[in-house]
């Protein structure tokens, strides 16, 4: 197990890696203060849940991918300023799995149980495999769509516009589903790193409500917080 101390948040350079985001999904957050910056009890608490909830999500990787899956996760920190509250899940250049947090997320919890869930929530995305499977999505989307568009005659750019327009549908298809499975995947590693899912998903009502938009990423907060709560309920 490795994670990178953040002993340093406070400066706002050079502190940590930055990785650019590819996941298949992030929690939509309200717009960040452009001076939002954890205080030193922040830190200490995401510190902690980074010590405790990072070796049971390791553990609970291996146990359901089994070989053949990088299960150590790189906790890191976008240090970036101005950056809203956010975490999301991605992949180093080796296929390393990366959890990252805004200084905003860190500043905007309102305590260990959130944020457990959070990290939680993003652990999931890569035990499920959400990239990978986001990525043939995406490829289906754009044969089919940009087939469909060469036999209609389409050529050059009509058929690129195609082939790009049927790979963000194609990516965005399952999208919803991927979250409610991160959420359902969070609620036993939040659980089991002793936390408290049904508190922690209570970060829910603290952001915008997506609705259920036709090809939308995100499903409604209260679907969420219902999927959060029937599987804490059965653990």
């Amino acid at each position: 197990m490795r994670w990178i101390a953040v002993l340093c948040l406070t400066v706002l350079a050079g502190c940590v890696s930055t990785p650019a985001p590819q996941a298949p999904g992030t929690p939509q957050a309200a717009p960040a203060q452009a001076s939002a910056s954890p205080s030193r009890a922040k830190v200490d608490q995401f510190v902690a849940v980074v010590r405790t909830v990072e070796p049971v999500a390791e553990q609970f990787c291996a146990a359901q991918t089994g070989q053949g899956t990088n299960c150590d996760f790189r906790i890191v920190v976008d240090d970036r300023p101005g950056q809203p509250p956010n975490a999301f899940q991605t992949l180093d250049r080796d296929g390393r799995p990366i959890i990252a947090f805004t200084l905003a997320m860190i500043a905007e919890v309102r305590n260990q149980d959130e944020l457990a869930f959070v990290m939680s929530h993003e652990a999931a995305h890569h035990i499920a495999g959400h990239i990978p499977r986001q990525q043939q999505n995406a490829m289906a989307g754009a044969i089919l769509l940009g087939g469909l568009a060469t036999l209609a005659g389409a050529t050059g750019d009509a058929a690129r516009t195609a082939s790009d327009l049927g790979a963000s549908v194609g990516a965005r298809s399952y999208s919803k589903e991927f979250e409610l499975e991160a959420d359902a995947l969070g609620t036993v590693i939040t659980k089991r790193a002793g936390y408290d899912p049904v508190r922690g998903a209570e970060f829910f009502t603290q952001i915008p409500d997506p609705g259920d938009r036709f090809l939308g990423t995100h499903p409604p907060n209260a679907q969420r917080i219902e999927t959060v709560r029937r599987v804490a309920s059965q653990l």
